[in-house]
């Protein structure tokens, strides 16, 4: 953000949160959230079982939610928290927008470096910023084509729910301290200033004050006395407190003025592009380029029915640059807004929403080749799994672990105190994160992970979820009482839960076979699968969302939450379960192709899946067009960074589907993708592929085998075996309505 006069820089550092065990409320006050609700159970079923709709509706919104608050006016010491700023820097230049023209602000996907330039009084100014993984450093750097016209003061302004201080840094840096109020989570930064040509001094009241100069180097390095923390101790308020600010943003800083702005900006492009350049998307490529157009410009053309092929590429990149901007190890993943956010508070609580948000935010990871990316996700997993366990003994008397729809970077797994269950009650969350734990197994094929890591995760769901269900007298297990998240009753046995069930369950099972362990436990997974009541198609031929056909053809609801089986899930299938498929398709049709943004990018997954290109090219379509800010950011009022993610993911199912044990190329081409290629997608199985293809039919496919797995492939009605070994491409044809593996594997 900022002008030509100032540039403002919002500071966000994702592990600094309102919230948590060290409030002044204290840890038990923290963790006892849950009620104790597990032995309404039985009365709840009855109640079903009676008829009783009313009654179970009440039992459970009375005893299923939880006591922690998720408005901070309602609550206090409020313990749930939220994400927050760390503050704003300003760099005032001195400088009018008088006699400036030929103004820019770019971003750079493949280097993630921003840039603005201008003219002003026939001088050109340059300013571009990037922030370094490998060296955790903000850098800006402010140029000019004439000597001496650096005339900046930085200063600060602090987060107004935060004490602290702010000091010199030597003769050329600042030193902010600070803590929050609501926890007493410390934080910290120190931002040096490197001035080629003229003079630099801090000032009193913490300002750098830079004249005459040719050329300004700042650097940053921030950071919170958060740590990360899998086995949290329930008694002591400072389980999450680790390592003081202070002294890391010393090192950090420290190492860094070791290093030049070269070989700084060098580390940064070495580190992102190994990941940003993996992928490689081309649609249309002969069509006409508007590259030179402003990106609000060419969006506003792209809604108003002019087609632009390369802003459909760049909208696939962005969300790719995203995801590697906001989820990089050793971090928290990304949030609601990824990481961006100006204020002091936000749309809900800037938090981790397991009820489909988070989940989206990595629809992409693996698929676009940043399996890297995944780690964030995974790790925050592993924070809910001790605290998951309590909640799943006080409302289930399970085993296992789950979580609510709600979490934040302090292991909080509870239901929330609003009594409207429609939102507020989703046991499910739990599973449903689970299974991208899998997920990632399936893309990587790391058995290490599986064993140590993956595996103890999602057995303990899998326990939890066998637990929950109701095990009926007819033999039957269903879900209840169970909700389809933010939408409708109560119910004895939605269709999203059972989706997620079938899910969590197959996943559950496929990785005990892999590590052959737990047979007895895998014959109860088996057991409950076969006998968990079936999907059901409903008096206007859809898949029913309840356990009654209650559907509203005109209920246009932004959640699709029983299609889950459709997408992301694998158990409905145009190919596997037509019938059920078609049913799928009816429900979407009822639904609509609006929505808000990111309602469109899941919609747009889902008719990937169904395999029909062309509904999935308008949903992506009505996604650019109606669910996307000017600089590319999915709106759901006023952002959430969901719909990007979800975008990106859809476009790569309409290249490329893996989920039903084989590889399907191209099997949602739309019609106006005509001719392209794309290069370092991946599939499960651990391969990687490349595609391209002419006039909407497929030309080439190679296949890298990273692990040596057994390759099969389908392209429309064609099937294709083969054997592969580790480390080695195959160049697959078409040739006369056939696809042929070529005589020899490429090198």
């Amino acid at each position: 953000m900022g002008s030509i006069a100032a540039e403002r820089i919002t500071l966000n550092e994702k592990t600094l949160w309102k919230g948590g065990p060290n409030t002044a409320g204290g840890a038990d006050y923290y963790w006892n959230v849950n009620k104790q609700s597990a032995s309404v159970l039985q009365e709840i079923r009855q109640a079903f079982l009676e008829g009783d709709q009313s009654k179970a509706e009440i039992l459970t919104r009375k005893n299923f939610n939880g006591l922690a608050e998720y408005e901070e006016k309602n609550e206090t010491p409020f313990r749930f928290g939220s994400f927050t700023t760390m503050g704003e820097i300003y760099v005032e230049t001195g400088l009018s927008e008088i006699g400036m023209d030929k103004y820019k602000r770019i971003l750079s996907l493949d280097s993630a470096i921003a840039v603005v330039t201008f003219r002003k009084d026939n001088i050109n100014y340059r300013r571009s910023y990037f922030i370094s993984y490998p060296d955790s450093v903000m850098i800006m750097k402010f140029t000019a084509d004439r000597p001496g016209m650096q005339n900046l003061t930085l200063s600060y302004s602090p987060n107004t729910e935060a004490k602290g201080k702010i000091d010199s840094y030597g003769e050329d840096g600042i030193c902010y301290l600070g803590e929050l109020n609501n926890n007493k989570m410390k934080f910290a930064f120190r931002i040096r200033a490197i001035n080629k040509g003229g003079s630099s001094t801090t000032t009193n009241d913490g300002k750098i004050v830079i004249k005459n100069a040719d050329e300004v180097i700042f650097l940053l390095t921030a950071d919170t006395d958060y740590k990360m923390n899998f086995d949290p101790d329930f008694q002591d308020p400072q389980t999450y407190v680790g390592q003081q600010p202070e002294q890391t943003t010393l090192k950090m800083m420290q190492q860094v003025m070791e290093r030049s702005y070269e070989e700084l900006y060098s580390r940064h492009i070495a580190d992102y592009t190994a990941l940003f350049n993996r992928v490689k998307l081309h649609l249309n490529p002969l069509s006409a380029i508007n590259e030179d157009l402003p990106t609000d410009q060419r969006l506003t053309r792209y809604r108003n029915g002019i087609p632009d092929f390369h802003l459909e590429e760049l909208y696939y990149q962005y969300g790719r640059y995203l995801l590697i901007s906001s989820s990089r190890p050793g971090n928290m993943p990304a949030n609601l807004q990824g990481m961006w956010h100006n204020n002091l508070d936000g749309p809900w609580r800037v938090d981790y929403h397991n009820n489909i948000n988070i989940q989206m935010n990595y629809w992409p990871a693996c698929s676009t080749n940043l399996n890297e990316c995944m780690w964030p996700l995974i790790d925050f997993i592993r924070t809910l799994e001790k605290p998951g366990e309590k909640t799943a003994r006080a409302y289930f008397n399970a085993r296992g672990w789950t979580a609510s729809i709600s979490a934040n970077i302090f292991g909080f797994t509870s239901p929330l105190s609003s009594e409207q269950m429609e939102w507020n009650f989703n046991p499910m969350a739990g599973p449903w994160l689970a299974t991208h734990i899998w997920e990632y197994y399936d893309y990587t094929r790391d058995q290490k992970f599986l064993k140590e890591i993956g595996y103890p995760l999602i057995k303990s769901s899998a326990q939890f979820t066998t637990d929950y269900l109701w095990h009926k007298m007819d033999g039957t297990y269903t879900a209840a009482p169970s909700t389809s998240p933010e939408h409708g009753p109560v119910d004895q046995g939605a269709t999203f839960v059972h989706g997620v069930v079938r899910e969590i369950l197959l996943d559950a099972i496929a990785a005990s076979k892999e590590l052959r362990i737990d047979k007895k436990e895998r014959k109860l997974w088996e057991k409950v699968l076969t006998h968990l009541a079936p999907y059901r198609v409903g008096r206007y031929a859809q898949l029913m969302e309840w356990s009654t056909d209650i559907d509203d053809p005109a209920d246009k609801h932004r959640h699709v939450n029983h299609l889950f089986g459709l997408h992301p899930g694998h158990t409905l299938s145009p190919i596997t379960t037509p019938q059920l498929a078609e049913a799928a398709r009816i429900v979407l049709e009822h639904r609509g192709d609006g929505a808000t943004g990111w309602s469109m990018g899941w919609k747009l997954n889902q008719w990937a899946r169904l395999q029909d290109g062309n509904h999935a090219y308008l949903l992506f379509g009505n996604l650019l067009k109606n669910g996307t800010l000017d600089n590319l950011w999915d709106t759901h009022a006023p952002f959430q960074i969901d719909g990007n993610f979800g975008g990106t993911a859809g476009i790569t199912e309409m290249l490329l589907q893996s989920h039903m044990g084989f590889i399907q190329l191209l099997p949602a081409l739309p019609d106006a993708w005509k001719e392209g290629s794309v290069s370092g997608i991946c599939a499960k199985g651990n391969f990687e592929v490349s595609l391209s293809w002419q006039e909407n039919e497929l030309v080439e496919a190679i296949i890298l085998s990273k692990v040596g797995s057994p390759c099969t492939l389908r392209y429309g009605e064609q099937a294709l075996s083969f054997k592969t070994e580790k480390g080695k491409s195959y160049r697959i044809i078409r040739e006369e309505d056939k696809i042929i593996l070529t005589p020899k594997e490429l090198e």
